[in-house]
């Protein structure tokens, strides 16, 4: 009789081993999974209470998380025993003993012990729980109506019962952490503003992220051939990709032009690198496509930053011009272009009047200085047959032609006093007279002045009229001399060598380490039109692929800064004031052997004594 009540506990162990075993393959909810084991543990077993602890390792302490109560039995709620501590049991659980104590007031330690007497516990069992061989809690079984001892049997058993609800919460966990890697990976995916494109080695899409859709301008479904979806668009990537594919390397930084029927052009960054699995098996590529547009078109602007309506120049000095020039283009201010001789007034002057309103009108240059007053007088306003000898027909001046556009007073500094006051006369009143007629004649020009003289030393001689000079200096636009920005010489260089390239037709393409070591070094009084002009008559010469220095010219071949030049244009401390001073001392003043000990112009020297306010002190004679 005891054999067969021994052959049915087995059989319901079994059965019960059987049904958690069953139920914990496939685990939806760990909560529920759990309660339902305990419950099935409760309908086979004769206890008061089942529960499962888990163990805090920081704190050391044990957390119920579930628990099953036969009828009449407290719960561990009700007795607030959700959290405890057991400092002996905690070792012992550690090293896989289970706590077996038929007897409760057998166990060590008070508190643990009077806890358990004072929720009349009777009997108890304690399981340990691992996971990835750390302790994780213990399941527990107390007896609260009578003194129980649990066989070896019974505690087999239940430790099975437990590795298999171990091992069902260690897999659910385990699937909720690749739960949350996916989520994460999926929205740092979807996140990721990089077109990013999967596809096997027969170019089927495995995956694509929300971006690949907007960047690319179409659907893209997975499962399909990629080439299936780029119907819509001139497929420029696919090159990129088909390498991958073939040859299984990476590619990286391949700029491309997406063309798409239904929007416009953008530019792209490409990239694309082999799929491996998990064991490095080659299973496709991965696409990356980054929209630069945006970058492209800020380049651009940069590029064209450097190249302002012919002008070249990236110094910062340069960019100033470029700013004003952007600003003055769509006006009709009266402009005073200042700087020396071959700095480019005249093409700052072009810029001025191709980049604005007036850029379909006539654009008229005069060089004042190349004409007397009488012819200059003719020239500038025009004619009326028999004013003078030789008159024999009526002509109109350039003002008369420009008007609707813009005229250049080209070295204004140089014109007579006469010639002064008449343009006085124009700029106030917008009206002149031809030579030989008393008619005013109505215009509407815009005027723009250009000189490398300094026009305040000039109304200090009594050579300029100042009320005419504050009529054309409403607005100054200074250009730099090369001598102060060096930086641009490279950039000047290369552009001169494509111009010439053409008119030529030789295939230089730029100059020697020497020939650039020597433009940097000269003080190019002349400036850019001097540097033009150098690798003009380099091209002449050179018959090879590269400018050396037999083929410059010997002053700038030969010439040696000085020491105190050196000084005053890479230095640009606070001591130029000093080097100025101490070179115009030693020249007694003269501000034209001062400017070629210095290595700079006579402009620049003129306006850095102006800025320093330096004066010949009284008595100096």
């Amino acid at each position: 009789m005891e054999t067969e009540e021994k052959l049915k506990k087995r059989i319901a162990y079994e059965k019960m081993l059987a049904g958690i075993s069953e139920r914990a393959v496939s685990v939806d909810n760990l909560d529920e999974f759990l309660d339902e084991s305990l419950r099935r543990m409760g309908g086979i077993l004769d206890v008061s209470r089942i529960f499962i602890f888990t163990y805090n390792p920081v704190s050391t302490t044990f957390a119920c998380i579930c628990e099953w109560v036969t009828t009449g039995t407290t719960t561990l709620a009700e007795l607030d025993e959700l959290k405890i501590t057991i400092p002996w049991g905690t070792r012992y659980l550690k090293e896989g003993k289970t706590i077996n104590f038929e007897n409760t007031r057998d166990i060590p330690g008070d508190q643990y012990r009077e806890r358990l007497l004072a929720a009349d516990v009777k009997s108890t069992l304690n399981v340990p729980l691992f996971i990835r061989g750390e302790l994780y809690g213990f399941m527990g079984f107390d007896e609260c109506r009578h003194h129980r001892k649990w066989i070896d049997e019974d505690v087999y058993i239940l430790s099975t019962a437990a590795q298999i609800i171990t091992r069902a919460i260690e897999t659910k966990r385990y699937e909720e952490e690749l739960e949350r890697h996916r989520s994460r990976l999926e929205s740092i995916f979807g996140s990721v503003q990089d077109a990013i494109i999967t596809v096997d080695t027969d170019m089927n899409v495995i995956e694509a992220n929300r971006a690949a859709e907007k960047i690319c301008g179409f659907k893209i479904d997975t499962g399909r051939p990629f080439t299936d979806c780029t119907t819509e668009c001139d497929q420029s990537c696919l090159e990129v990709l088909q390498k991958t594919l073939i040859t299984r390397s990476t590619i990286q930084d391949y700029q491309i032009e997406c063309g798409h029927r239904d929007r416009s052009t953008l530019v792209a960054m490409v990239n694309s690198s082999p799929l491996l699995d998990s064991a490095g098996n080659f299973m496709g590529a991965v696409l990356v496509i980054r929209d630069i547009t945006r970058l492209a078109h800020l380049e651009e602007e940069l590029k064209e930053r450097r190249h302002f309506q012919n002008i070249i120049g990236k110094s910062e000095r340069m960019q100033k011009v470029y700013d004003l020039l952007q600003t003055l283009a769509g006006q009709t201010t009266t402009v005073l272009i200042t700087g020396g001789s071959g700095t480019g007034k005249e093409m700052a002057a072009r810029a001025l009047h191709y980049g604005g309103d007036r850029a379909n009108g006539p654009f008229v240059t005069v060089n004042c200085s190349a004409l007397a007053e009488s012819l200059l007088e003719s020239e500038l306003f025009g004619h009326v047959r028999g004013a003078f000898t030789g008159a024999d027909r009526d002509k109109i001046g350039r003002f008369e032609a420009a008007d609707g556009g813009t005229i250049l007073l080209d070295e204004i500094g140089d014109i007579s006093p006469l010639i002064q006051l008449k343009l006085l006369r124009v700029l106030q009143e917008k009206e002149f007279d031809r030579v030989g007629e008393s008619n005013p004649r109505k215009v509407d020009v815009r005027v723009l002045a250009s000189t490398n003289r300094n026009l305040k030393e000039a109304i200090k001689k009594g050579e300029f009229r100042e009320d005419l000079y504050y009529r054309l200096n409403i607005i100054e636009l200074n250009l730099p001399l090369l001598c102060d920005r060096y930086e641009d010489i490279p950039l000047l260089i290369n552009h001169f060598c494509e111009v010439f390239q053409k008119n030529y037709d030789k295939k230089i393409t730029g100059v020697s380490d020497g020939v650039l070591q020597a433009f940097m070094n000269y003080s190019w009084p002349g400036n850019v039109r001097e540097l033009e002009h150098a690798i003009e008559r380099a091209f002449v010469l050179c018959r090879d692929h590269t400018i050396q220095l037999e083929h410059i010219p010997s002053e700038i071949r030969e010439f040696t800064p000085p020491r105190i030049n050196k000084q005053l244009l890479n230095d640009r401390r606070d001591d130029d004031l000093e080097v100025i001073r101490s070179a115009l001392e030693k020249t007694d003043w003269n501000i034209s052997k001062t400017a070629r000990l210095l290595g700079i112009s006579r402009w620049t020297l003129y306006r850095r004594v102006e800025k320093y306010q330096i004066s010949r002190p009284a008595g100096d004679v």
